[in-house]
């Protein structure tokens, strides 16, 4: 039976067995799918050792991503703009190819969502690993605009001029921002330890789309700021964890799953509904 794992430290909390086992009953493939959580310094021996025993493909999450970014043989064109790995698949002729589909998982959710991305102006909060995997799925989508803000400007600003050339990307201060938006996507960890970024309570209107990177079994701390300054739309990452999943499964088994009985049974699972 094919083999396929996570990869992370630490990782007993992933949800990826569980949704990667209800995509292969779905799709009909037989596969197994585990967790494999190495030490920092022994990440490159033991995915190694996973491809050498006949492992087929596996999922890479925090602290990771960048290391398998310099271990796979080839890259696909997203994951070398993302700058991380967060997909390997053993191919047939015998290369280990590096995939990212975060971005194109935040995409996919967000359009499940009805979220309106072409023309509208897009909030990018945060300037880390996250950001950079989505930033070239999201200009893909035509936006007027995309603004990042990170506590650290320079940060922001370097992240923006490499991207420039994929649309209309700039950096702005938390300070300055103070056209509306249609669209704020939070891509640092702060909900985590319960935090917020530094952003204006006056940018949220009832028109706005809140999105946090980040879930829980109830609302982030940034969502829950947001409502309570008037934003009716509100979205957490639990989709675009599925969505990603599903982009996964599809670059190892070449077939796509459906995202929305999986996400629904994840809910389920983690007591959300």
């Amino acid at each position: 039976m094919d083999r396929y794992l996570v990869f992370g430290h630490p990782v007993r909390h992933s949800k990826s067995p569980f949704i990667h086992t209800l995509f292969a009953r779905q799709t009909q493939q037989e596969l197994e799918y585990g967790l494999a959580e190495p030490a920092v310094d022994e990440f490159a021996q033991a995915l190694r050792t996973f491809f050498d025993q006949g492992g087929k493909g596996c999922n890479v999450t925090v602290p990771f991503k960048e290391q398998a970014f310099t271990l796979v043989d080839r890259l696909s064109p997203r994951a070398k703009r993302a700058g991380a790995v967060n997909t390997i698949k053993l191919t047939d002729d015998g290369v280990l190819l590096g995939d990212n589909t975060d971005g194109a998982g935040l995409v996919a959710d967000l359009k499940s969502h009805g979220v309106t991305l072409a023309d509208s102006r897009i909030l990018l909060l945060g300037a880390g690993g996250a950001a950079r995997g989505a930033l070239a799925p999201l200009l893909a989508e035509l936006p007027s605009e995309l603004v990042i803000a990170n506590r650290t400007h320079t940060k922001a600003q370097q992240l923006a001029a490499e991207f420039h050339d994929l649309g209309p990307v700039t950096a702005q201060a938390y300070e300055q921002l103070a056209v509306p938006f249609d669209l704020v996507i939070n891509s640092t960890s702060a909900s985590l330890q319960g935090e917020l970024p530094p952003l204006a309570p006056a940018l949220i209107h009832t028109d706005i789309a809140i999105y946090d990177m980040m879930y829980g079994a109830s609302d982030t701390a940034f969502i829950s700021w947001a409502k309570q300054h008037g934003a009716r739309q509100t979205m957490d990452g639990l989709g675009m964890l599925v969505e990603q999943a599903a982009e996964a499964f599809t670059v190892w088994r070449g077939i796509r799953p459906g995202t929305k009985q999986v996400l629904r049974e994840l809910k389920r699972n983690l007591g959300v509904i």
